[in-house]
C-alpha cells in the first residue's frame, strides 16, 4: 500500500469508528494544487464532530503522520483538518448540505472506500 493510501485509509477508518457518516474521498490531484484529496465527513452533532475529529487526528498521530493545521474545532460545525496532501473536512450534518463540497468540487474522482471501512 502507497504512503498515501495508507493515510487515506486511516483517516476514514478513524471517521467510520467514531460513527462518521456519508464519508467521501475526492481526489483532486488533477484539479488543484491545494491538496491531492478532500476527505469529506459528516457527524451528527458537534460533539460527534469533536470525537471525529480527535479520533482522525490520534490515529494519524500514532501512525507517524502530523496535523499541519487544525480550523473550526472550537465550534465544532466544520473542522477542517490539513495533513498536507489531504485536506480532511468533518462537518455537522446541516453545514455539510449547507456547504455543499462535493458539487463544488463534482470534477474530483471519487474514491471507493469498500475494504477501506
Amino acid at each position: 500500500m502507497k504512503d498515501i493510501d495508507k493515510r487515506v485509509s486511516i483517516i476514514a477508518k478513524a471517521c467510520n469508528d467514531k460513527k462518521g457518516f456519508d464519508i467521501k474521498v475526492l481526489n483532486l490531484k488533477k484539479l488543484t494544487t491545494i491538496a491531492d484529496y478532500f476527505i469529506i465527513a459528516s457527524g451528527n452533532s458537534t460533539t460527534q464532530v469533536k470525537a471525529i475529529t480527535d479520533e482522525i487526528e490520534q490515529k494519524m498521530e500514532e501512525a507517524g503522520f502530523y496535523l499541519q493545521n487544525k480550523e473550526g474545532h472550537r465550534s465544532a460545525r466544520w473542522v477542517l483538518l490539513d495533513f498536507g496532501d489531504i485536506v480532511t473536512h468533518v462537518f455537522h450534518k446541516e453545514d455539510r448540505e449547507f456547504y455543499n463540497l462535493e458539487k463544488l468540487w463534482a470534477d474530483g474522482e471519487e474514491l471507493v472506500l469498500d475494504g477501506i471501512l
